[in-house]
């Protein structure tokens, strides 16, 4: 499973390699604060709104969903919501609360959480 892990962040471009590990903590503040409520505070979509959605939230411990997305396909999900990438129209737009160096730290923690599974 450890091979697995590192091909998978090879493939993902050594995205989680090259974020700097306070990137990738404060991407986990970031998401705690932010996306926990539907995502879950463990990443698995199952946050405390996941229930009354009509479409559930992204698992973003699916580390096989996640790898097929780009960095930048999830900074432009993030940054303009779920339908910026024909995706769920319930997924907001975090341009108003958070930066774009906040928006990367968030996409490090995902590269890291999506992957956590497989060790």
């Amino acid at each position: 499973m450890k091979i697995h892990t590192a091909l998978i962040t090879i493939m993902l471009g050594l995205s989680a390699v090259s974020a700097g590990a306070k990137d990738v903590e404060y991407g986990k503040q970031l998401y705690e604060a932010n996306c926990s409520q539907c995502h879950g505070m463990e990443g698995d979509g199952y946050g405390v709104n996941a229930e009354d959605m009509d479409v559930m939230p992204k698992d973003h411990t699916d580390t096989e969903e996640m790898i097929s997305r780009t960095d930048a396909d999830l900074f432009k999900a993030i940054k303009f919501g779920g339908k910026a990438v024909n995706k769920s129209v319930l997924m907001p737009n975090w341009d108003k609360n958070m930066n774009d160096d906040e928006i990367h730290a968030v996409v490090a923690y995902l590269r890291v959480l999506c992957c956590s599974n497989e060790e």
